[in-house]
């Protein structure tokens, strides 16, 4: 990348100082801890779960559904024949089409992380199906005593690399929105604030998740880099990542949620420097 390419990128939006659209400095823990017990986190909070683990979590809980709706089916066939002979046998192959579809979808995922380039339309992917399905990876996980935080972790792990191959060059810098966490440490901080000012893209402290959703109603951004915790950033990929690109840096939390947080700097970068085109990435 030489600098001529650089400067086109940053073309009327030269960096300077950083650009901190607003700081609150709530310190209570967001909703999505409501059930944490104030132990110590594995690991100081810091995950590395592979992708495989999220298509397994999320082929129980599929799984796990079409069995009940088989049983039903089967039990209730007589009953259904009665009304109509042949609907046993539609529904049936309903449910079979379903299976298929899924493992085809499923396949089609799996296939697009090896390539590192989507095979499937943005609304069966990263822009619409997958974000949804992060929760459902979660809640499966309970089923093995895989915390909410591994289960995330893995599924964020899909989503950013089919996310990332999607990315397109062309974002201009204050089209970008930089979003933190308030309970990142004085270095994460500091540094972070340094890549707003380097690379004049806005950046934005917020204390809730909510006060981020405000922010990118209120600004209108064409894509978003986040840092948080696995379950805000689950949660708000789900929520927000049908209707912009998302890209999300988990935290190590060495303290428990919500306090004395660090990031991975060179991470939150790179992403950065994929949304304006700078790191050579053509999907």
């Amino acid at each position: 990348m030489d600098a001529r390419e650089i400067t086109e990128a940053h073309r009327g939006c030269e960096p300077a100082a950083p650009r901190i659209l607003q700081l609150r400095t709530d310190r209570r823990l967001g909703h999505e801890w409501d059930d944490w017990d104030g132990s110590p986190l594995p690991g100081n909070g810091v995950y590395r779960e592979p992708p495989g683990l999220f298509f397994r979590l999320l082929a129980a809980w599929f799984g796990a559904r079409i069995l009940a709706a088989g049983t039903i089916l089967w039990l209730v066939a007589p009953r259904l024949a009665q009304l109509w002979a042949p609907l046993p046998t539609v529904l049936g192959l309903t449910l079979a089409a379903a299976c298929l579809a899924l493992a085809a979808w499923f396949g089609a995922l799996a296939i697009s992380l090896r390539l590192g380039r989507n095979l499937l339309p943005p609304i069966l992917a990263e822009r619409g199906l997958l974000p949804k399905t992060l929760p459902l990876a979660e809640r499966s996980g309970r089923w093995f005593r895989i915390s909410r935080d591994r289960a995330g972790n893995a599924g964020l792990r899909v989503y950013n690399a089919l996310a990332a191959a999607r990315a397109r060059p062309g974002i201009r810098p204050d089209e970008l929105l930089i979003l933190l966490p308030r309970c990142l440490d004085k270095e994460s901080m500091q540094r972070a604030m340094e890549l707003s000012g380097r690379y004049g893209v806005p950046l934005f402290v917020a204390s809730r998740g909510r006060y981020a959703r405000e922010m990118i109603a209120r600004t209108r951004p064409s894509a978003v880099v986040a840092v948080a915790c696995e379950r805000d950033l689950v949660s708000g990929v789900r929520d927000v990542a049908g209707r912009l690109p998302v890209l999300g840096t988990t935290l190590a939390l060495p303290d428990g949620p919500c306090k004395n947080t660090s990031a991975d700097i060179e991470a939150l970068e790179s992403q950065i420097r994929t949304f304006l085109g700078l790191d050579g990435r053509r999907g």
